[in-house]
This record gives C-alpha cells, sequence and structure tokens, in this order.
C-alpha cells in the first residue's frame, strides 16, 4: 500500500501553517500528503487537535524534510532585489 512509505515529519495548527511548511518542503523537492480530519478545515478549529494538520513525507526523504524545517532565516540570509543601501 501506498501510504505505508509514507512518514509524518511534522504537525502544523491549521491549514494555512501546514501549507507555509509544505511551500518550504516542494520548494526542495520533497513531495508531501496532508492528513488531516475535515472537520476541522471546515469549521477552521484548532481545539483537541481538530485543526491538526499532519504534514507527511515519503520514508526516504524523512531526515532531508527535518533538516530543512529546522532551518531559520534572519532578514540578513535573504536576497533582496532592487533594494539599496
Amino acid at each position: 500500500m501506498e501510504d505505508e512509505t509514507w512518514e509524518v515529519v511534522c504537525s502544523a495548527s491549521g491549514m494555512i501553517n501546514a501549507n507555509i511548511l509544505v511551500g518550504k518542503l516542494e520548494t526542495e523537492g520533497i513531495p508531501t500528503k496532508l492528513k488531516y480530519e475535515a472537520v476541522g478545515t471546515i469549521y477552521a478549529i484548532t481545539v483537541d487537535g481538530l485543526g491538526e494538520v499532519k504534514i507527511m513525507v515519503p520514508t526516504e526523504n524523512l531526515e532531508k524534510a527535518r533538516t530543512i524545517l529546522s532551518q531559520t532565516y534572519n532578514e540578513e540570509d535573504l536576497e533582496w532585489e532592487g533594494t539599496e543601501d
């Protein structure tokens, strides 16, 4: 079964936060799947795990995904176009 090769890399509080994390992973070439309860997305509730979204990646990408999600960035790390000092 296909789901057996996917593992949860992290959980997010709500679909918006999950999509931000998914964007980071997919930008690095890591495919993702989301696992969540439909009622949490319909009513946008984040009570007792209802709004929790589990982000899943293929098992072979698990460590790389953890590394990517653990990185933090400062404004100095980002390249901005059109700015003059």
